[in-house]
């Protein structure tokens, strides 16, 4: 069993959509960020730089425990623990690291930029269009790619997917003007959210 602490954040959608999709048995503790849940000792202990999400897999490599921090860590070690996602082929395996950086090194802090100016008690608005600027930049590049192959890395869903489709749902869910006018990313992500691991994961 592996216990999961996370918030409804993107990084903590994408830790639960890499348990859900490889359908391993977990416990979803609910961190309360905005009541200071990840800021408590207990909380501490289990990542000292008071970020979710964390999971502690009571089960781990040689059947010892292991705490994990870091979204995109946790979805490697769900994909790696359950064989799935992550292809064999060389050039398929480099295509997916490419994706997956671009999903969770550009956009997924792009959008935290975005929603942290915009929901700051002083906004200042040059600051955030320059942020929707470089959002938009990259949902073009991603809406040219997705015209021509079904999934991030090319036709079979890998973690990069479920990394883009978690900051994707995030901002369509939050700032849903910063989705608008991607036909095919819109389409990639109406796939993804018909599937039924995706549909538990946002229930948070």
């Amino acid at each position: 069993m592996i216990d999961l602490y996370a918030a409804g954040t993107s990084n903590g959608l994408r830790a639960r959509m890499a348990l859900e999709e490889c359908g391993l048995p977990y416990k979803l503790n609910r961190i309360a960020l905005d009541k200071g849940e990840h800021k408590t000792p207990q909380f501490l202990a289990l990542n000292p730089n008071a970020q979710i999400p964390v999971i502690v897999d009571h089960e781990g490599p040689g059947g010892k425990p292991l705490t994990l921090s870091q979204s995109n860590a946790i979805l490697l070690y769900c994909a790696e623990k359950s064989g799935q996602f992550m292809p064999k082929d060389g050039a398929a395996r480099a295509a997916m690291w490419q994706a997956l950086m671009s999903a969770s090194t550009d956009l997924t802090p792009t959008f935290g930029s975005i929603f942290a100016v915009v929901r700051s008690k002083e906004p200042h608005a040059p600051t955030a269009e320059i942020f929707k600027a470089r959002w938009k930049q990259y949902l073009e590049v991603w809406d040219d790619r997705l015209a021509r192959q079904k999934c991030c890395a090319g036709e079979e869903m890998t973690i990069a997917d479920i990394s883009l489709y978690a900051v994707y749902a995030r901002a369509k869910a939050g700032m849903p003007e910063l989705c608008d006018g991607y036909p095919n990313v819109a389409r990639w992500a109406g796939e993804m959210a018909a599937r039924p691991a995706m549909q538990r994961a946002v229930k948070f």
